[in-house]
């Protein structure tokens, strides 16, 4: 689906190379030349790696290269000279992205709000679970909803069914929003660095199915919430956002999975916020965000 609105109509590149001299002058001098107006402008240099991280984005308003000119013209005159490698991106192309959720409603809702509210720039058009429970949020938002249960007989063939339907409804990259299924590597490989995950940051402290039980025997005084993206190293992925929040003895268990379960609606929507205006790169299972 594309807007026309001629406002938001910009191209943004993310980049990361080998660091050398020239390459902040390259890029702008292409878009200046071009009549491009630069709206956002960021980079980083990793020192000890020697490595060039940027976002740069412009207007395409007056731009004299064609839309589907760009990617060429840009490989050809800037990337291949400083080996990049860069992704471009169209600020009027709007994502398709699939929930994928299980029983707990706390992620699910925040998210659909954001999007109902039009506060995210998202085409949603499944969700899938492993079990019925929420089938009745997806009808409140008017969102086609699959239940495939899955046990460990039946993961590879659930998955395969998963994929099927993702790439029927040409998704661009799923949300695990309290998912309660660890993917297999088969899975992921077909949405590399496109799978955003949330859990608590207990582990591996207090892992198992109460970690907040866990954690209030041994008074914990700080609980937080980590998204990353979702590689066959689980919770090891490369992480896009993370907050905490205090706690104290005052705390009962409730109090503490209800300022858990806060923080996660927050910190799972600032990552999807982040992937969706691209300002996330990821690199050797680190990312730089552009906040």
């Amino acid at each position: 689906m594309l807007q026309n609105n001629k406002e938001n109509n910009s191209a943004i590149i993310l980049i990361h190379c080998p660091d050398k001299k020239g390459i902040v002058a390259s890029i702008t001098e292409f878009i200046s030349k071009n009549n491009g107006n630069i709206i956002y402008l960021d980079q980083h240099v990793d020192s000890a790696n020697n490595i060039f991280f940027m976002r740069i984005e412009w207007s395409l308003e007056n731009f004299s290269v064609p839309k589907e000119k760009i990617h060429d013209f840009f490989e050809t005159l800037i990337a291949n000279k400083f080996q990049m490698t860069w992704r471009l991106y169209f600020s009027d192309e709007v994502p398709r992205m699939a929930i994928f959720v299980s029983k707990l409603p706390h992620c699910l809702y925040d998210i659909l709000s954001r999007y109902k509210s039009k506060e995210f720039k998202v085409e949603i058009p499944l969700i899938i679970s492993n079990h019925k429970n929420l089938e009745h949020v997806a009808r409140e938002f008017g969102i086609e909803f699959h239940c495939l249960e899955i046990n460990s007989e039946n993961k590879r063939e659930q998955e395969e069914k998963e994929i099927s339907l993702l790439k029927k409804h040409k998704i661009d990259f799923i949300i695990l929003a309290r998912y309660m299924q660890i993917l297999t590597e088969d899975f992921i490989k077909h949405y590399p660095n496109k799978i955003i995950n949330i859990h608590h940051s207990f582990l591996p402290a207090f892992p198992g199915a109460k970690p907040y039980h866990s954690a209030h025997k041994r008074g914990v005084k700080i609980i937080g919430a980590t998204s990353h993206y979702v590689t066959p190293e689980l919770d090891a992925g490369p992480i896009i956002e993370q907050d905490v929040t205090r706690v104290s003895h005052t705390d009962s268990i409730n109090d503490m999975i209800r300022k858990g379960r806060d923080l996660e609606k927050i910190v799972l929507s600032k990552a999807v916020w982040y992937h969706l205006q691209r300002k996330s790169l990821v690199y050797n299972n680190q990312t730089v965000v552009f906040a």
